[in-house]
């Protein structure tokens, strides 16, 4: 007779998975793989990072050729209701997908807070969405202790974000269109609050049509 896991076991494993990853990338000396598009769009090995590095240029940031679609996410807000992306149609977004469990993604939380400090509004927001199995009352104490006011908190409790963006580690972070289509993405930690990826941002909310 096959065995079918239960829902809570297979969120074990994805959590499982994901922290492998993570450590496996910090133990090759690098926290998360650094990307560059070759001529065919396609991903590139990049130079390696230290554990506790982040991005600052925008070298890293994959601008597509063209826009991709953003499979359906639904998730929960800081009152416990479900929220979905479409929620955000109409305004550029920062999707960060992180944990409180990941070293990196805690690294670069305070970035994120200013980031949203600075542009977030009507036209921009960065949307936070954690994956901790814990819910709500994990990524409540995380906001806490390190003080997080701008960031408004969104948790995906199921952790099956990431699968369905197809995000190599955590964390990762999609720049989405105001039509909800993924127009750049960038795989490990960053000072999102640095000048050049400010300038990326801010050049997309300059061409609101564009793609």
């Amino acid at each position: 007779m096959a065995f079918k896991a239960s829902e809570p076991a297979n969120r074990q494993l994805l959590a499982l998975a994901l922290m492998l990853i993570s450590a496996g990338a910090v133990v090759a000396g690098g926290a998360f793989l650094k990307i560059a598009r070759d001529n065919d769009g396609v991903a590139t090995l990049p130079q390696s990072m230290s554990a506790t590095s982040s991005v600052k240029s925008g070298d890293a940031f994959v601008l597509h050729e063209a826009s991709k679609p953003v499979p359906a996410l639904s998730f929960i807000d800081a009152a416990g209701q479900e929220v979905s992306l479409g929620t955000f149609r109409g305004k550029t977004i920062l999707l960060n997908i992180w944990a409180t469990w990941c070293l990196p993604c805690r690294e670069e939380m305070p970035a994120l807070e200013r980031l949203e400090k600075k542009l977030g509004g009507s036209d921009f927001q960065v949307v936070a969405l954690s994956i901790d199995g814990g819910g709500l009352p994990k990524v409540n104490a995380f906001y806490e202790e390190f003080g997080l006011k701008s960031l408004r908190i969104y948790v995906d409790p199921s952790m099956k974000a990431s699968y369905a963006l197809g995000a190599v580690g955590i964390p990762t972070t999609l720049l989405i269109n105001p039509r909800g289509l993924e127009v750049g993405r960038l795989v490990g930690p960053a000072e999102w609050d640095s000048p050049e990826l400010i300038e990326i941002i801010q050049r997309q909310l300059e061409a609101r049509d564009v793609r």
